[in-house]
């Protein structure tokens, strides 16, 4: 006798990189409009990333108001026009990897940051400076696999940064800051060093002067 398959439903299905990054936009707008404080938006924030379905991430904004869910009645939040991003980059979703095996890599300068990077050094150093990078999204993601290697970021001092990463005999050096302007970029540095070390720290004297250009 021949077994037909249940199909998954909705909540078993995996969760893609948009997927998290619609509820991270979510998590953003609550905590700009104080519906969050800071530690309850860094919390949420780790368990978006680390979801793995679609299921796991509805519980993380159930109560919440989405833009679907938002009454007819009431007033949209104006957009806030610095960081909505130029055109060309709207529909650039992919990650950018920084592979360190061995050997170091290194992103600094004048370069336009990505929604996600990648950063993976085995036995080798990853340095990501973003003291003069330029920001098209407000909140990006820098996710660390650091095992018997290092991971260096380098952050200005007006931009807000959140840990959401785990050291397994290893260390997760991030020191958070919440920026005074609401609308500042935010870098959330997730993942995990195992027997190694993720660090990032705040570049005195650094600050970021023009986000698009």
């Amino acid at each position: 006798r021949q077994t037909v398959a249940e199909p998954a439903g909705d909540g078993e299905y995996r969760a893609s990189d948009a997927d998290r990054d619609r509820v991270a936009d979510i998590l953003r707008e609550a905590l700009a409009e104080g519906r969050l404080t800071a530690d309850e938006h860094a919390e949420r924030i780790g368990s978006v990333y680390g979801a793995r379905t679609l299921g796991e991430l509805e519980p993380i904004v159930r109560d919440l108001p989405t833009a679907a869910g938002r009454r007819a009645d009431r007033p949209e939040p104006a957009a806030s026009a610095p960081y909505d991003p130029p055109p060309h980059s709207r529909t650039n979703t992919a990650a950018e990897n920084l592979i360190a095996v061995f050997g170091g890599a290194t992103r600094k300068g004048r370069w336009r940051v990505g929604r996600r990077t990648n950063a993976f050094a085995v036995f080798g150093g990853v340095e990501i400076d973003l003291t003069e990078a330029v920001f098209d999204q407000q909140e990006i993601v820098i996710n660390v696999t650091a095992i018997f290697g290092g991971v260096e970021i380098k952050v200005p001092e007006n931009i807000s940064v959140r840990c959401a990463g785990t050291g397994i005999f290893g260390g997760f050096d991030v020191v958070s800051q919440e920026a005074t302007d609401p609308d500042a970029p935010v870098v959330v540095i997730t993942g995990f060093a195992i027997f190694g070390g993720a660090e990032a720290k705040t570049k005195r004297g650094k600050r970021l002067k023009n986000l698009r250009k």
